[in-house]
């Protein structure tokens, strides 16, 4: 009687969803180890500076490698202060006109001495210029070319595929023609500096007198941002040296400006591109993870809310 009972009794259970409310009060393993990391942080933090405030610097720099002292004005220059440029935003492109007048100070006053030998003419198109303005611009030079039918070299105009004309033969070349010093590329030279374009903006605009106690040899310039203070460029960059065609100012702070967005633009050609790729990957990726939680929920909810009910059987006189 017992065990048929019991059967009777476990044919009747039956699913039915029923949601509890947790009342557990103690906290979860992850609240404890956010707390342990955050008050680490700011232990380490308050110890770091006390030490910077009370050990001398006398017992510090023994125990720095040498050239650690990124403090050195003249030996590591000094640091280029932040600009707001436009294009550094998230959600902001590159200055197409800037990058067009940049392109002109460039042409008229540091491709002299500044070869940018990994751009070629048909990487302005749709930047700066149009394709009839740059096979313009790459006509008025001439480029080597060959050999021919008769086996000989030839100067032929040049073309969108060519790369800017070089401003030396060969690097020999360029060291003579400047007191024994060779002007970098500018292909990638903003990538190439730590700072980037904040350091090239604030090198063309640093040249002043050197301070009391320093001399400069002949042929040198001082700058206070340039490393060891003394660098072979003479200033370039002056009021009114350049005169824009769209009538922008020419003081020689927008000159620096244009001519640094430009060769910003040359180290990162695909920014533009990669942030519009960003900013669509953000979108696509929030749409699906919103549905991703969405059939979660809808899937799972019933399942982990559900609970089994035991119904007793009615008893019946027996």
């Amino acid at each position: 009687m017992f065990f048929t009972r019991l059967a009777r009794s476990s044919r009747v259970a039956q699913w039915s969803p029923v949601r509890f409310a947790s009342t557990s009060t103690t906290a979860t393993p992850n609240k404890i180890t956010a707390s342990f990391l955050a008050k680490s942080a700011v232990l380490c933090s308050v110890a770091g500076v006390s030490i910077a405030a009370i050990v001398p610097d006398d017992i510090i720099d023994p125990l720095l490698p040498a050239g650690a002292d990124a403090f050195d004005l003249i030996e590591n220059g000094m640091h280029a202060p932040h600009q707001d440029w436009d294009h550094r935003a998230w959600n902001k492109t590159f200055d197409h006109q800037s990058i067009r007048r940049g392109y002109q100070v460039y042409r008229e006053v540091c491709a002299a001495c500044h070869s940018m030998s990994l751009i070629s003419w048909r990487n302005l198109v749709g930047v700066s210029h149009t394709e009839a303005e740059v096979k313009e611009m790459a006509a008025e030079y001439e480029y080597e070319d060959g050999p021919n039918d008769q086996g000989e070299m030839f100067k032929r105009p040049g073309k969108l595929s060519d790369r800017f004309p070089v401003a030396y033969p060969n690097e020999e070349a360029a060291r003579a023609a400047n007191g024994g010093a060779y002007p970098p590329d500018l292909s990638c030279i903003v990538k190439a500096r730590h700072g980037e374009e904040d350091y090239i903006f604030a090198l063309l605009l640093g040249y002043t007198e050197p301070p009391p106690g320093i001399s400069i040899r002949d042929g040198l310039h001082f700058n206070r941002y340039f490393p060891g203070g003394a660098i072979s460029m003479a200033r370039a960059l002056y009021d009114e040296v350049v005169d824009y065609e769209d009538g922008t100012p020419n003081n020689a702070s927008q000159l620096a400006k244009d001519v640094t967005t430009f060769l910003t633009w040359a180290s990162y050609p695909e920014h533009d591109e990669r942030k519009k790729m960003g900013m669509k990957s953000i979108a696509i990726m929030g749409i699906l993870f919103g549905l991703s939680i969405w059939y979660k929920r809808f899937k799972w909810s019933p399942i982990k809310t559900r609970q089994i009910v035991y119904k007793a059987p009615k008893v019946r006189d027996v």
